[in-house]
């Protein structure tokens, strides 16, 4: 699983349909999923920082967890077919763990007011993902042109020997 955090809402502009973007540690991969406008709303309070005058709906998942005595550990988006996404949020009481079947636009909500992490599938990644083209992927492919205009056939066959004395 890949831990990702959300980079922000954004809009369809062909639909309208708010996306919500996930992006991975390093900002390498986005992966964009289409939710409600409900759940984006409720998304954009807790990145904003809006407090709500009652508990909203994601808010008392969390008050519920906290009430029967179980911890929320993390959501999992662990499966996406004909672009729909499924996930799970990961509770733990004593040491029993269960899971529940979500919404990812949900467990995301829920997954930000609780403070835990949000984890993807390889799966999802390489169905979903995007690869954004970051400054890091630059300054590696700089560092790696820099290395190979050094190189020289005859330290390939130096390598080679070496590896092979070391071989016997």
């Amino acid at each position: 699983m890949l831990e990702m955090k959300v980079m922000g809402i954004a809009l369809d502009t062909r639909t309208g349909s708010p996306i919500v973007v996930l992006n991975d540690k390093d900002n390498r991969i986005a992966l964009p999923i289409w939710i409600g406008s409900a759940e984006a709303s409720s998304i954009i309070r807790k990145i904003e920082n809006i407090p709500p005058s009652r508990p909203m709906t994601h808010d008392l998942f969390i008050d519920i967890f906290n009430q029967t005595g179980y911890t929320l550990t993390h959501v999992e988006i662990n499966d996406v077919t004909e672009e729909t996404y499924y996930s799970s949020l990961i509770l733990k009481k004593g040491g029993g763990t269960i899971r529940i079947d979500s919404r990812p636009s949900d467990a995301i909500a829920i997954a930000i007011r609780a403070d835990v992490p949000i984890c993807v599938s390889p799966e999802v990644i390489s169905k979903g993902g995007i690869t954004t083209n970051s400054q890091r992927d630059e300054e590696e492919m700089l560092e790696f042109k820099n290395f190979i205009k050094d190189v020289k056939p005859s330290d390939f066959g130096k390598m080679i020997n070496k590896n092979f004395e070391s071989d016997q």
